[in-house]
């Protein structure tokens, strides 16, 4: 498959199909013939060709440092230093390694477009192109018109680039096993094993380089799947919502889904739209299938968990290990089943002897993360960590307050939830339907719905 060239020093193989290889040849075409060049010879492109071509689709930055990566491809192995203008063979090489190569092939790249120097590079040199990286993946979706109903940046000052590109650096080990942790890491350097570790450890960093590079360059985009990495945002017609969630947030929950519920989020509920009432939360979330439920505390922090099924309000636990707990704000992390307990989810409503609201993790009285009856206050408890998800606290103080908690359904509703759906708001709700008894008034509706065959 694709296309082998000899060299001396080296053999290289472009991972490209034959049509995949043409369109990579037509584009470089268009760019080293731009008359707006720095006058390249016609078998080479310059800096400010390949920025002429991209416009404001990407930042400048990663515009040179994927020039830079490229320039600097050695074809004969002796190390002579970067060419001046990137010629056909070091172009076709760079995107071959980029976008098909393995995690070797594009570890070498990137080693180029992070430093200039030969050998190891610094953790902060590291951590800087990520942070790039990172911006420039919500900037191209932004340009191009991709983010499908997401916002660019969530509002409030909690600076998202930044805690996903440390969550991708944490994923980087080195060469003595130790993670980047602690102010001391920036100082220390990362050689190409390294940095070919942590692109087999962290997919995402690969990922993002291909939206970069397929969305910046506008360049084989028929193989750029979109739809399982950034979801569909639904809200209903009629309901406008500035949600806790950016296109970032969004992306890093969305890659931990299973892969069938990745392409669309549906909102169910949301305090800002349904008001502050657990009764409302009970009766837009039960029997809708898969969810995500995120809230913000006072200080700040963003976190939640994804339910793997239909919540239902009753006093046992439900639920299984697909589900988990995760933090946005201030870090993204999200913590998956220890298998020491099956605590998964809790809804419960309307009880006396038993705790009233939703919980994940932990037990009752102890959750990993607890939203009470009495909506706004919540807990979440870890000495030092959730028994069921190995979580920590993920709010900051153990015992908060929110305002803000949204509640989104995942991937398509099959057939027996929207059955289930269309229950009244009664059916999930004992004290609305004790208050209607109380009251001497009778359900217009009983003996008008038709009985669910589970009934």
């Amino acid at each position: 498959m694709g296309n082998s060239k000899s060299r001396s020093g080296q053999n290289f193989c472009s991972r490209f199909l034959p049509e995949e290889q043409a369109e990579v040849d037509r584009l470089f075409a268009a760019l080293s013939s731009d008359e707006n060049g720095s006058h390249a010879s016609p078998a080479s492109f310059s800096l400010q060709a390949l920025k002429n071509h991209v416009g404001e689709a990407l930042p400048l930055e990663m515009v040179t440092r994927l020039y830079d990566g490229m320039r600097r491809v050695d074809l004969t192995g002796t190390a002579k230093g970067p060419s001046e203008h990137v010629s056909q063979e070091q172009f076709t090489v760079s995107m071959s390694h980029l976008l098909k190569g393995n995690s070797e092939e594009k570890s070498l790249v990137i080693l180029k477009m992070i430093s200039a120097t030969e050998g190891p590079v610094r953790a902060s040199e590291v951590q800087k192109f990520t942070e790039d990286l990172v911006g420039s993946v919500v900037h191209v979706l932004d340009h191009r018109r991709e983010l499908k109903g997401w916002t660019r940046r969530a509002p409030g000052p909690a600076p998202r680039v930044q805690a996903l590109a440390a969550q991708l650096l944490s994923e980087m080990k080195l060469q003595d096993g130790e993670g980047l942790l602690g102010p001391q890491w920036q100082d220390r350097e990362c050689d190409q094993a390294v940095i070919e570790d942590w692109v087999f450890r962290a997919p995402h960093v690969a990922v993002f380089l291909s939206v970069v590079i397929h969305k910046g360059f506008l360049v084989l985009c028929s193989s750029l799947d979109l739809s399982t990495l950034v979801p569909e945002c639904q809200v209903d017609q009629g309901r406008k919502l500035e949600s806790i969630l950016d296109v970032l947030s969004v992306i890093y929950v969305n890659s931990h889904l299973p892969r069938e519920q990745r392409h669309r989020w549906r909102l169910l509920f949301s305090s800002e739209l349904d008001g502050h009432s657990f009764s409302q939360l009970c009766g837009h979330i039960t029997h809708r299938g898969p969810c995500v439920a995120v809230l913000e505390d006072h200080d700040g922090h963003v976190f939640g968990g994804f339910a793997s099924c239909s919540w239902e309000v009753k006093p046992q636990f439900q639920g299984d290990d697909k589900c988990f707990l995760f933090s946005v704000a201030p870090r993204m992390a999200v913590y998956t089943h220890t298998g020491y307990n099956d605590h998964y989810m809790y809804l419960n409503h309307g009880q006396q002897t038993i705790p009233n609201g939703l919980g994940m993790g932990g037990q009752h009285g102890y959750f990993g993360l607890w939203v009470d009856v009495d909506f706004g206050k919540g807990h979440s408890k870890a000495k030092p960590t959730c028994t069921t998800y190995s979580s920590p606290q993920l709010s900051a103080k153990e015992h908060f307050r929110f305002d803000k908690m949204e509640v989104w359904a995942v991937g398509d509703p099959s057939a027996s939830e929207l059955a289930k759906s269309s229950k009244s708001i009664l059916d999930v709700d004992p004290e609305a339907q004790a208050l209607l008894e109380i009251s001497g008034r009778t359900r217009h509706s009983e003996g008008l719905r038709e009985v669910p065959e589970d009934q």
